[in-house]
């Protein structure tokens, strides 16, 4: 599968159990508030347990390959949890995840993040496909 707007993306991350996506990406912009990159791979990393359920071994791959074209290169590895992504913000996004499992607050509502999805996507896509 492969995402060519952000309709499309926000369709799959209300399909998803989105909490706990919501929690990693409020707490990767509680520490790298101008990091929208980073922020938005928090908020899409789960998808892939929509796209490859009951194999968890190829749930990142999955989800990165589906949200590069839209989302960009630094996303897609981010997502995938390996290359050039850099070491730091991968540690800051296993943290995040870790401690959105735990953390107890409230992270606000999916629609809050359409417009920095579509920031992200605008300035990193290279189909041009935002709504």
């Amino acid at each position: 599968m492969e995402l060519r707007s952000v309709e499309e993306l926000m369709d799959l991350l209300y399909a998803c159990r989105h909490e706990h996506a919501l929690r990693t990406a409020a707490l990767l912009r509680r520490g790298r508030p101008a990091d929208k990159e980073l922020q938005v791979a928090g908020l899409v990393h789960g998808i892939g347990q929509l796209l490859c359920p009951g194999d968890e071994t190829l749930r990142a791959g999955r989800a990165a390959e589906a949200v590069r074209p839209l989302l960009g290169e630094r996303v897609y590895h981010l997502v995938r949890r390996r290359g050039p992504a850099g070491d730091d913000d991968l540690l800051r996004l296993r943290l995040a995840d870790e401690e959105s499992r735990t953390a107890g607050f409230d992270a606000g509502v999916l629609e809050d993040w359409r417009t920095v999805l579509e920031l992200v996507a605008a300035r990193n896509s290279r189909l041009g496909a935002v709504d």
